[in-house]
């Protein structure tokens, strides 16, 4: 149950709705109008609330569902407890995200802005945004409708934001044309410089750096995710994309659409990413690579060739899945002799 303290909660729901809600099926018939306060886990379920049972590793849970009703699926439906009201649908996860979206809301401050802010007067602001506390919106800024700008956030000049936008408190962005519905969460760094140097006569002398950073609609960056502007060319991420926290994409990357970098992941310059792209957490890419749509990359590897569509890869450097687990097979065994 989330804290009320934190989001905003509700009123009770029947079961009907809550069906109609997760396109769910009513298996247990007569309960339609019984009512749900509260979406809560297997573990913190009680008699007033309905919980989610669809994990079948793990079918020993079933046993401590005390909730009031239960989400699962056809497969496991016969292993709930008798007496809970049973609803069976055909993706849960998705159940679930619908049926928490309807039953808690984040708080969302009203339209206002902050005496403290500072807006420059050739900066143009949306209908209906929050801009908090000590933001500073330089000249020739644009944001669109309906975006919450939070405390202590600095979006220089020439930005783009589009609609619908929310930029977390100690955020900073620069050199950026965002697009609508993103996401940046609380410290990320946006088009700061790329790192880029040349030694001249013994020494590292900057090379400038000229690109822009290039958001698409439908984009989250996490809490202290750098993303480097281009040097020439943009670092451009693709619509849908999802980045974790502490995340490095350096300068000229291209990342495709729907794209998944999960936390510690660092991309060097000028890679290319396709769509649907995935680096688990601590993933390294070499420069200039390519990395073909669809591909999955495990946890902490190290790649340094161009990757094949399709293609599930792990280890340093990275080689097929198949091949790292006899990799690993191989050094258990013979460490053991």
């Amino acid at each position: 149950m989330a804290d009320t303290v934190f989001y905003k909660q509700a009123p009770a729901k029947t079961i009907a709705e809550i069906a109609e809600i997760a396109h769910a099926e009513i298996i247990t018939s007569g309960k339609e109008k019984e009512q749900i306060e509260n979406v809560c886990s297997i573990e913190t379920a009680g008699a007033t609330d309905i919980c989610f049972f669809y994990d079948k590793k793990n079918k020993a849970l079933a046993e401590k569902i005390k909730a009031k009703a239960c989400i699962t699926t056809k497969e496991l439906q016969h292993i709930v407890p008798d007496g809970v009201i049973i609803l069976v649908c055909e993706n849960p996860k998705l159940a679930f995200i619908n049926l928490v979206d309807a039953f808690y809301q984040e708080y969302r401050p009203k339209s206002k802005i902050e005496a403290s802010a500072h807006i420059a007067a050739s900066a143009k602001v949306g209908k209906d945004c929050y801009i908090g506390h000590n933001v500073v919106i330089e000249e020739e800024v644009v944001i669109g409708d309906n975006c919450v700008i939070e405390a202590n956030v600095v979006i220089s000049r020439g930005c783009q934001i589009g609609n619908n936008c929310r930029i977390a408190n100690n955020a900073s962005i620069a050199y950026c044309l965002m697009g609508n519905d993103c996401y940046v969460y609380t410290g990320a760094r946006i088009g700061q410089d790329g790192f880029g140097f040349s030694v001249v006569d013994g020494r590292h002398k900057r090379i400038p750096q000229i690109g822009r950073v290039i958001i698409g609609n439908d984009v989250e960056v996490g809490a202290n995710t750098c993303i480097d502007r281009g040097a020439l060319d943009d670092t451009i991420i693709g619509d849908g994309t999802r980045i974790d926290n502490l995340v490095q994409v350096a300068h000229n990357n291209k990342i495709g659409r729907c794209c998944i970098l999960v936390s510690q992941t660092g991309i060097a310059g000028s890679c290319t990413l396709g769509d649907y792209v995935v680096c688990g957490g601590q993933v390294g890419l070499a420069d200039h690579l390519n990395i073909g749509s669809g591909v999955q990359i495990g946890a902490q590897s190290g790649v340094m060739r161009d990757i094949d569509a399709g293609a599930i890869v792990m280890g340093t450097p990275t080689v097929p899945f198949k091949d790292f687990m006899r990799q690993v097979a191989f050094l258990q065994k013979n460490s053991k002799k």
